[in-house]
């Protein structure tokens, strides 16, 4: 049974930096799509990073690019999403999710905002 569990959230400066970890079980992370969304209030959910676990080949979103780095530790099985010069636009909560790469790309993935497992989602305030 496939299962993600993000952590890391919480309440940071703008500026500042956080990072998100979304640990998988019940899958190998190198057949797997792994993608990290977020959804504000009264908005509608966005791909903002996602990673292949096979190669390691990422996708970011342009309101990302150069501030977040989503990178993979296979034998931890675990995604991270490293995220720096946080803006209060940022304020949301994220959520991880994974697909097989048999069935899906990287930037379906993350453009399509799509993903066949989800996890909790961790909530992530910029506020100072």
């Amino acid at each position: 049974q496939l299962q993600l569990v993000e952590s890391g959230g919480g309440l940071v400066q703008p500026g500042g930096s956080l990072r998100l970890s979304c640990a998988a079980s019940g899958i190998t992370l190198d057949y797997y799509a792994i993608g990290w969304f977020r959804q504000a209030p009264g908005k509608e959910r966005e791909g903002i990073s996602c990673i292949a676990g096979s190669d390691g080949t990422t996708y970011y979103a342009d309101s990302v690019k150069g501030r977040f780095t989503i990178s993979r530790d296979s034998a931890k099985n675990t995604v991270y999403l490293q995220m720096n010069s946080l803006k209060p636009e940022d304020t949301a909560v994220y959520y991880c999710a994974a697909d097989s790469l048999v069935i899906t790309t990287i930037e379906t993935m993350c453009v399509m905002s799509s993903g066949g497992s989800w996890g909790q989602g961790t909530q992530v305030t910029v506020s100072s």
